[in-house]
């Protein structure tokens, strides 16, 4: 992706969920599952977004059982949020908070999930360009169906700085206007919630 101007879209990718709903026992963290590629859940997301942006901020828990060094591997830079467990919406802000205090000037952020790997490419590209083109928020829609990521325009700094609790960013969405961006790309509804999830 070419930048469209001086600055550019940090990729901030959600690594940080316990994810109860695939294991409640908490013995098999699902972003460290494989794929049928062999990539691990988090690195195949990892993958896509950093070959949209030229930064990605990967947020992740306390004792993450080896997520943090997988995705410093691949070349994100990692940050832990010690009070992951809170929300999503808490380690959200940790890490818009991360991304400013090393690189203030940004155009703003494309937010990716870490148990999202089937997003397209074509997506994220699409995603960043329309925020660096002047939209204030880019999310993606399949069909009638808003999905995920989803890029913020940096006037948004203030209020992602605020989130927390388990919403994320969905308020935002609530209350201001979001560019809808068509895309072929089924990927932007399937996440790794459960086993059953898993491709074979």
């Amino acid at each position: 992706m070419t930048p469209l101007n001086d600055l550019t879209l940090t990729g901030i990718l959600l690594a940080a969920g316990r994810g109860r709903r695939f294991d409640p026992a908490g013995g098999r963290n699902k972003l460290l599952q494989r794929l049928p590629d062999g990539d691990l859940v988090v690195v195949a997301s990892a993958r896509k977004l950093l070959s949209s942006v030229p930064r990605v901020v990967a947020v992740v828990p306390p004792d993450d059982g080896g997520v943090a060094d997988a995705l410093r591997a691949l070349g994100c830079d990692v940050t832990v949020c010690p009070d992951a467990d809170s929300g999503m919406g808490l380690s959200l802000a940790h890490a818009i908070g991360y991304s400013l205090q090393h690189t203030p000037a940004v155009g703003g952020w494309l937010v990716a999930l870490g148990d999202m790997p089937f997003v397209a490419t074509s997506t994220l590209d699409a995603l960043a360009r329309a925020v660096l083109e002047g939209a204030d928020i880019a999310a993606p829609v399949f069909e009638g169906r808003r999905g995920n990521p989803v890029a913020f325009g940096a006037r948004h700094r203030a209020a992602l700085l605020a989130l927390d609790g388990d919403q994320g960013a969905r308020r935002l969405l609530g209350t201001h206007t979001v560019t809808a961006i068509a895309v072929l790309d089924p990927g932007i509804l399937r996440d790794i919630d459960t086993r059953q999830d898993l491709p074979a």
